[in-house]
């Protein structure tokens, strides 16, 4: 069974946000669910930071053993901030992938969107 956490937002895509101490600015990572699906990540590509995206613009990709997926972006907003540590050890999001395995800090252009998103129950449901 994934784990899926009830205090974030999640995309139909396995993306989530999740809030941060700064007023709508989110961390954005694939779930729990989307890393168990990869398997063994051994490859992050990131955007820099100051990067805007739209809602649902591929942000970067991620890779495992097995397949490359795109990443997408949940919402419109400028990238503030990308964990650097996914270069040197991207398989922190299998071992953590609401927590250090975090990819992007997004500033929402529109913060009120994220109720447009999926809740936990909600997003358990599409992945049955």
């Amino acid at each position: 069974m994934s784990d899926i956490p009830a205090d974030l937002y999640y995309t139909e895509e396995h993306e989530y946000l999740k809030a941060t101490d700064e007023d709508g600015v989110y961390a954005v990572g694939i779930t729990d669910y989307a890393q168990g699906e990869l398997g063994d990540v051994v490859f992050v590509e990131l955007p820099d930071g100051g990067s805007r995206f739209g809602k649902m613009d591929v942000f970067g990709t991620i890779e495992a053993v097995k397949a490359v997926s795109d990443l997408y972006c949940p919402l419109e907003g400028e990238i503030v901030a990308v964990n650097d540590e996914l270069d040197d050890d991207p398989s922190i999001v299998n071992s953590d992938p609401y927590g250090a395995g975090w990819m992007i800090k997004l500033k929402l252009a529109d913060p009120s969107e994220v109720s447009s998103l999926l809740s936990a129950d909600s997003y358990a449901e599409h992945i049955g």
